[in-house]
């Protein structure tokens, strides 16, 4: 694709009358230049992709997208927000791929990973090609790749759809970052449905108020569009029990379809009966009433599996069969993860890291725990301080026995971050252990016949990071070598 082409995709339209060369590539990571690419250059947190711009020419870059006058041999295109041209142009370089799936957003502080599974899995049942892009790691069919964020920069994104659509995929389904949203990384992402999960406190770090986490997530709404296209209706998936719903249906023209437990609801679960073993529910809806028997326990299990019937519903597919699949879920990696190495006594891992996701998790705990809750629990370091005091105080009050520990303390120190938690829990009897397999050690060694262990707040994750190593680390397996040491 020529400069001039790519660059008329750009609006209002760029006049720019210089070399016109062959365009091979799009990159904003000066490490992937080669011969032919546009190198965009983005100022981010730490590093502002301007100061490569020479390297880049220096590889063969054939032209540089900035957002500042720079002195090259090739031809630099200045912009206003080369964030947001890149998503332009990605999305044009790649041929608009998202609008040829059928392409399925979740957005809400927990849930995400769970209800996404969840969806592509009631796709793939009802012979859909699927591709799926989330926390754990982007999967086309059976092909799974690493991730770095939950919803990549657009570049990624783009590619990612046209590689979906290039292995004949006609589905997707991705979560979608608070984050994301607000730096515009879906900009051109054609979605047919929007998922709202709930939003509970997390990310103020980046968002700094609850009004502005809110309203972040609230875009992916707004930007279903305002066309009634009847041959391609566009849904949103709405949680009924969650207030923000009310502010997201008045922000989009799409069709609405709610979910819920506590209040009216276009789907209801009512009569829930939980045990050790699973959940069941009775399923109220517009399609009649049916029986729902899950494998996963928990209330936030039944919040998860009703928005993903919303979003079978509004992909067309017949709800006997979505339950048929929802029903055939034993869980997903991480969330809520049994470790069975033969012990008298049970340890769940669970990706619970933000204060709502603790407390529903210890809840669901003390269903069916008959003595003990120990509950091994850290903060991340380099995010949100706000709610390490509320995790602590939660651990106290829902569990018998609290361990705090580290998570990925990052660059910040452990025992800071401990002391900041400690802050939420004075009075209460817990204890502190820094080294988190010390902590999951001593919780397996202390446990007894009946006894519950959660370890919270990593889950899928197979690394620590401290400062700026990155060390293997999966909760499981820890947990497994320390009932096998018993």
């Amino acid at each position: 694709m020529k400069l001039h082409t790519v660059l008329h995709y750009l609006q209002p339209y760029m006049s720019y009358k210089g070399e016109n060369p062959e365009i091979t590539s799009i990159v904003n990571d000066n490490r992937q230049v080669t011969a032919g690419s546009l190198f965009v250059c983005i100022e981010g947190y730490t590093v502002d992709g301007h100061d490569f711009a020479v390297s880049a020419a220096e590889k063969g870059a054939a032209a540089v997208l900035a957002q500042k006058e720079l002195d090259l041999d090739i031809p630099v295109i200045l912009v206003k927000n080369t964030r947001r041209a890149m998503a332009v142009l990605a999305d044009a370089f790649y041929g608009q791929p998202s609008q040829k799936l059928h392409l399925i957003g979740i957005t809400g502080t927990n849930g995400k990973t769970t209800t996404s599974h969840l969806i592509e899995k009631i796709l793939a049942d009802a012979g859909r090609k699927t591709g799926l892009i989330g926390t754990m790691y982007t999967k086309i069919g059976e092909q799974t790749f690493e991730v770095k964020n939950t919803t990549p920069e657009s570049l990624t994104l783009q590619s990612t759809f046209k590689k979906m659509t290039d292995s004949g995929a006609d589905s997707a389904v991705m979560e979608v970052s608070s984050h994301a949203l607000d730096e515009g990384r879906v900009h051109g992402c054609d979605f047919d449905v929007a998922v709202f999960t709930n939003l509970t406190q997390d990310h103020l770090d980046y968002h700094k108020t609850m009004d502005e986490y809110r309203r972040a997530k609230g875009l992916l709404f707004a930007q279903l569009g305002s066309a009634f296209n009847h041959e391609r209706p566009k849904y949103a998936i709405l949680n009924a029990d969650d207030p923000a719903s009310a502010e997201y249906e008045k922000s989009t023209a799409a069709h609405v379809l709610s979910y819920g437990i506590d209040h009216e609801a276009d789907l209801r679960a009512v009569n829930i009966e939980m045990t050790s073993a699973g959940t069941a529910f009775d399923l109220s809806s517009p399609f009649g009433k049916h029986k729902v028997s899950l494998k996963m326990i928990g209330k936030f299990s039944v919040y998860n599996v009703l928005a993903s019937i919303g979003a079978g519903v509004a992909s067309g597919i017949p709800i006997s069969k979505i339950i048929k699949s929802v029903e055939e879920v034993k869980g997903v990696s991480g969330r809520f993860e049994t470790v069975d190495a033969g012990q008298n006594f049970s340890v769940i891992v669970d990706y619970s890291h933000t204060p709502d996701s603790l407390k529903n998790a210890l809840e669901t705990v003390k269903q069916f725990a008959q003595k003990r809750i120990f509950a091994v629990v850290g903060c991340g370091g380099d995010r949100d301080r706000s709610k390490r005091p509320i995790m602590a105080e939660i651990a106290c009050q829902y569990s018998t026995d609290p361990i705090f520990t580290s998570d990925n303390p990052r660059s910040e120190d452990p025992l800071q971050i401990l002391r900041d938690m400690e802050e939420g829990a004075k009075g209460e009897k817990y204890k502190t252990i820094v080294d988190r397999k010390e902590a999951i050690h001593y919780a397996v060694k202390n446990a007894g016949e009946g006894d519950v262990i959660l370890i919270a707040g990593k889950g899928h994750e197979t690394y620590q990071q401290i400062g700026n190593q990155v060390f293997d680390f999966d909760d499981r397996q820890v947990a497994k070598e320390a009932i096998e040491e018993r």
